[in-house]
Parts: structure tokens; C-alpha cells; sequence
């Protein structure tokens, strides 16, 4: 996964949390307040259900699960 791709992911999962989305992980005795934090946390567990689309030099595209990206680091 690309630096671009993680905080593309990251902002848009951080605006879903800001905006009363359900958080996907365990919150409680921790010291994750904000947002962004709790995005990061979600992304480094792999839980998120995101598929990251890149596009090829062809102009095809290509659909990646996004735990396909984390298990491959």
C-alpha cells in the first residue's frame, strides 16, 4: 500500500467516524479520542471492508482488497 493510499484511507474513514459512524474496533480503556487515531487503529488491524482501485497505464483498472495490501507488508 502506497503512503498516498493509507492517508486517503485513513481521512476518509477518520470523516465516516466524525460523522457518528459505527467504530469497528474495542475503544474502551484506551486513550483514542480522536478520529484520525481510531482510523489508524482500524486500518492497522485490518478490519476495514475497503477495496482500493488502481488504475492501470492501459486505462483498465484493478480492485484490491485492502487486506490483500496489509498482509502483503
Amino acid at each position: 500500500m502506497t503512503r498516498f493510499e493509507k492517508a486517503r484511507i485513513v481521512g476518509a474513514r477518520a470523516l465516516q467516524i466524525s460523522m457518528s459512524a459505527p467504530i469497528l474496533i474495542d475503544v474502551e480503556g484506551t486513550n483514542l479520542s480522536s478520529p484520525i487515531d481510531i482510523a489508524l487503529k482500524e486500518l492497522e488491524s485490518g478490519i476495514l471492508p475497503i477495496t482500493i482501485r488502481r488504475t492501470l497505464p492501459d486505462g483498465t483498472f484493478q480492485d484490491i482488497p485492502l487486506k490483500w495490501l496489509i498482509e502483503a507488508v
